[in-house]
């Protein structure tokens, strides 16, 4: 077990490497002489920059000021207490996700715009659900594009799980509600719902989730026991809107957060984590199906850094 939190923890450093790449050279010029003012202010700004938003930056910073004001430290030593002021932020945001703990079949529901990792996390998790023994059906529920439908069905395929489609343009809703009886029928561990996440219509996107989620209610009032919300680091703070736009009026219980390998920003985690009124549940940062992990606020705030665990 100790070896497999070392392998993710490695692959979390790699994978963010871009980011504390470009934080470690900052960080090295603000700090070459005891800590003022300035280099505060500096370290604000840089924060910033690294997309960590100008509430949690300025807090970041008044919090790395009080411990460090005034003293001459090693570059090691400011990152310690950098990473230290970030993951303080960010473990009141830390969520658990566990299908297997819930009721069965647990019924996830994932939602997101189309690009941002949604049908890949999705075949991610039933991997590893299915290689923990777990019985799972995949519905693909984004009924308007047959790539969506083709790419999950590549997923099942690979992680030996069940998979159900309706033609191109069918009901969404009643795919998820024939989903639920199935899964209820046949003894699913889990059922994994897809999304259609197309944007060209805002308020049809949301009402035919609305539909989708009061359907599969008819089943379960419980359900769906999980509504995760994937987005992309790669767009930066746009990924801000997009969590104001699903989490006003579907409900998120977690946030997936995808792609952070991709930018040099992967500070944007922490104004969505604050900003959500859901927590951070997963991270992905590769492409392998180990790549999605569940979120360490500390181990994720001491790699932004480029600090080793």
């Amino acid at each position: 077990m100790a070896e497999q939190k070392q392998g993710w923890f490695q692959r979390l450093t790699s994978g963010l490497s871009r980011s504390s790449k470009a934080m470690t050279e900052q960080v090295a010029e603000i700090f070459r002489k005891p800590l003022d003012q300035e280099q505060l202010d500096a370290l604000e700004e840089m924060l910033i920059e690294a997309d960590l938003g100008p509430h949690a930056a300025a807090r970041i910073t008044k919090a790395f000021g009080e411990a460090r004001f005034g003293k001459s430290a090693s570059e090691d030593e400011v990152k310690e207490a950098l990473a230290e002021a970030v993951a303080k932020e960010l473990i009141p945001r830390q969520g658990e996700f566990d299908p297997l703990a819930g009721p069965k079949p647990y019924v996830v529901l994932f939602i997101g715009v189309n690009g941002s990792g949604k049908t890949t996390t999705l075949g991610k998790i039933a991997a590893d659900l299915t290689g923990k023994g777990a019985k799972v059906l995949i519905a693909a529920g984004d009924t308007f594009r047959a790539a969506a439908v083709e790419q999950l069905k590549i997923w099942a395929d690979r992680a030996g799980a069940d998979f159900m489609s309706r033609p191109t343009g069918a009901d969404a809703a009643g795919l998820a509600y024939d989903a639920i009886e199935k899964g209820r029928a046949e003894g699913y561990d889990v059922v994994l719902i897809d999304t259609a996440g197309r944007l060209q219509n805002k308020q049809g996107l949301m009402d035919e989730l609305l539909k989708v989620i009061r359907v599969v209610k008819k089943i379960d009032p419980d359900a769906p026991h999980e509504t995760l919300l994937v987005l992309d680091a790669t767009v930066g703070r746009n990924a801000l809107a997009q969590e104001n736009m699903f989490g006003n009026q579907i409900g998120v219980s977690g946030i997936v957060m995808t792609k952070l390998d991709g930018t040099a920003r992967g500070g944007v985690l922490v104004p969505v984590a604050q900003a959500s009124d859901s927590p951070i549940k997963l991270i992905g940062v590769g492409e392998g199906i180990e790549d999605l992990q569940p979120f360490d606020a500390r181990a994720f705030s001491r790699s932004l850094v480029g600090l080793e665990a």
